[in-house]
């Protein structure tokens, strides 16, 4: 007897394709790939844990990937324009050339705390 090619299971909506002696499900990739970064994935992370009927929704209708590249777009843009924005504040720029190592921490520092205000203002609501 021969296995039919491919079937279709009715209880889970896939269809398979004989390879061999086996049939593998015929799964096919989303054509949106995420490409969100760090504050994309601190996102869905904090939407899985704390927003779990929120995740589910935007899983299953399919919107999941736009609204953390959204976030993630945004967070970014946001650190770069507080980043700014603190630096000039500060007078941070002119140490640069007098004492690096300080400058650089002090960098550190204010990036540091536009990314903790991005964060609670943004990816953690």
């Amino acid at each position: 007897m021969t296995k039919k090619k491919h079937i279709y299971d009715e209880n889970n909506r896939l269809s398979y394709t004989l390879h061999g002696d086996y049939y593998l499900p015929d799964l096919a990739v989303n054509e949106e790939e995420p490409t969100y970064g760090k504050y994309g994935m601190l996102r869905k992370q904090f939407l899985k844990v704390h927003r779990p009927a929120r995740y589910q929704y935007l899983l299953m209708t399919g919107e999941l990937t736009a609204h953390l590249n959204r976030v993630d777009q945004e967070a970014r843009e946001q650190v770069k324009t507080l980043v700014k924005q603190m630096v000039k504040k500060q007078g941070v720029e002119q140490l640069k050339m007098q004492d690096l190592m300080k400058w650089v921490g002090l960098m550190n520092n204010i990036k540091a705390c536009a990314e903790e205000i991005v964060l609670q203002e943004l990816v953690y609501m």
